[in-house]
């Protein structure tokens, strides 16, 4: 007897996955914040959290490796944290 597993390739499925993996990827840079000791607003909190793009909060949590504050997890190539708000 076949399985219909066509679910797993649809749409809906597709997005609950992206979903999942940027909530996850969210938690991760939280975390990862928290441990470096930089301090994190509740507004930058939401955003973060809110963020629905993986490849995003990679970049973020990439940054997030060695900045010292938000400003600069969150600047733009070329902008200082300095200078993002």
């Amino acid at each position: 007897m076949a399985v219909d597993l066509s679910f797993f390739q649809s749409q809906t499925a597709q997005q609950l996955r992206a979903e999942g993996r940027a909530e996850s990827r969210a938690k991760d840079l939280l975390l990862l914040l928290g441990h470096r000791g930089v301090e994190v607003s509740e507004e930058d909190r939401e955003r973060i959290v809110g963020c629905g793009d993986p490849d995003v909060l990679g970049l973020w949590f990439r940054k997030a490796l060695t900045a010292t504050s938000t400003a600069e997890v969150f600047a733009s190539d070329g902008e200082s944290g300095a200078d993002a708000g």
